[in-house]
């Protein structure tokens, strides 16, 4: 039987304002970016607010979202013909792929977190009338990190789409002003969570094509919080104009007056942290790489640059569309991903369950810091080690805080990553599929 979330939200009623289409034009503003007002948020358990539910039929969130009762093999395999084969190679870790490689924008766009590869491509797309809108995230007037969906309709509109945005955003709440609009193909820009809705419901949507750009997802906070850790970083956090997690294991910033600071993971002061910092929603994710994008554009395997997985034949379409604007090549695979993996889940463990985690002495984080980049996993190899780390965390998580959900929520993939470092499925949480119900 499929969990009593999925009952519980079908009988859900309830509309939202998508607001009239006739009045877009006037909206927008000269680059071609409309931030339609939406409705408010249905409550929901374990919801990152993709915008579902905000929409004319709230009532989809029960076989729309990551969180209830994914089915990763069926929407692979509606999406890019085939599901995730584990007797290829790193499909096991990334998904369904054509080809991986590591990528760069020549030049590099000013505003872009990397080198711009995600908005450019919704540039061209746009440039190219392959597409009438492009349903991005730009930022808040009033707050540089603080998202906003926007419909943009002109390829300059894209710059406003640049660069990173901290906490929610209802990005598919603007499914329904862009159809009512009169948009027949468009691109969408989004993370995994986003996405997997968006491809659960794409056939029902009325659009003639979409365009699919994923960006692997990092766990996600609120604004507010991501506020209030900027604000233990730096005497004046609102000087920061940029924030990243690297792949060499340091956090980059910048400031306003062009300066640059460059902090060791290990320096961070994450034990300052509440422990509800990151969601329950992030620490139980399943999709890190955006599986079910057409192409995949992020860092982890980039080693400095960016990480491209093309995942099907409009994923080729769009690495095309870049021309000579793009450099491809081999991403590198170095070190050893186990040990680091291991330590991961044992910390892990001991944090979720209230121990105390007994950390290194602080005169030896700097030393270890910068010896990391050069002994720790890089390039395909730091990828895999991300992924396994947030199988055995999600793993953890839901089994003390959601354990009932574990059979619908964690998938046989997550299960196999996972099985090397100890945790395998009990009776009780062997996955069950929407299919075989229980």
């Amino acid at each position: 039987m499929a969990p009593d979330d999925i009952d519980a939200i079908s009988r859900e009623n309830g509309a939202a304002d998508v607001g009239d289409a006739s009045s877009r034009v006037s909206e927008m503003d000269g680059a071609g970016v409309w931030a339609p007002e939406m409705g408010e948020a249905a409550p929901r358990d374990l919801c990152t607010d993709c915008g579902i539910s905000r929409t004319a039929d709230p009532g989809r969130c029960g076989r729309a979202c990551q969180f209830i009762q994914p089915d990763y093999p069926d929407l692979e395999a509606r999406v890019h013909g085939r599901a995730r084969d584990p007797e290829r190679p790193d499909e096991r870790f990334f998904g369904p792929f054509r080809r991986m490689v590591r990528a760069g924008l020549t030049p590099r766009r000013d505003g872009a977190q990397w080198t711009g590869i995600a908005t450019r491509i919704g540039e061209r797309l746009l440039e190219t009338d392959a597409v009438d809108a492009v349903l991005a995230v730009a930022s808040r007037d009033d707050d540089r990190w603080a998202p906003k969906p926007v419909i943009v309709t002109r390829p300059e509109g894209m710059a406003q789409c640049r660069g990173m945005k901290m906490g929610y955003a209802p990005l598919l709440a603007l499914l329904e002003p862009a159809r009512k609009a009169g948009y027949t193909r468009i691109a969408v820009i989004g993370i995994p969570c986003q996405v997997y809705a968006l491809r659960a419901l794409e056939r029902e949507l009325g659009f003639e094509r979409i365009y699919v750009i994923g960006t692997p997802c990092s766990d996600n906070t609120t604004t507010d919080k991501f506020h209030a850790f900027l604000e233990l970083l730096a005497d004046d956090p609102s000087t920061i104009t940029y924030f990243e997690f690297r792949a060499d294991y340091f956090v980059e910033m910048r400031f306003t007056d062009g300066s640059k600071k460059e902090i060791p993971f290990l320096m961070l002061p994450i034990s300052r942290l509440p422990a509800d910092f990151f969601p329950l929603t992030c620490r139980t994710c399943v999709d890190y790489t955006n599986v079910l994008a057409d192409i995949t554009v992020g860092y982890m395997a980039g080693e400095g640059e960016q990480w491209l997985l093309v995942r099907n034949e409009r994923g080729e379409e769009l690495v095309a569309s870049l021309g000579n604007e793009v450099t491809l090549g081999q991403p590198g695979d170095k070190g050893k991903r186990a040990k680091h993996v291991e330590g991961f889940k044992l910390n892990t463990e001991k944090a979720a369950g209230g121990m105390p985690v007994r950390g290194m002495p602080n005169w030896l984080r700097p030393i270890v810091g910068r010896i990391m980049p050069i002994v720790g996993p890089r390039g395909i190899e730091f990828a895999r080690a991300r992924l396994e780390m947030k199988a055995v965390e999600t793993i953890i998580h839901l089994r003390l805080h959601r354990r009932k959900r574990i059979k619908y929520m964690v998938p046989q993939h997550v299960w196999d990553m996972a099985a090397d470092y100890g945790l395998t499925p009990e009776e009780d949480e062997k996955p069950v599929s929407r299919q075989s119900g229980s």
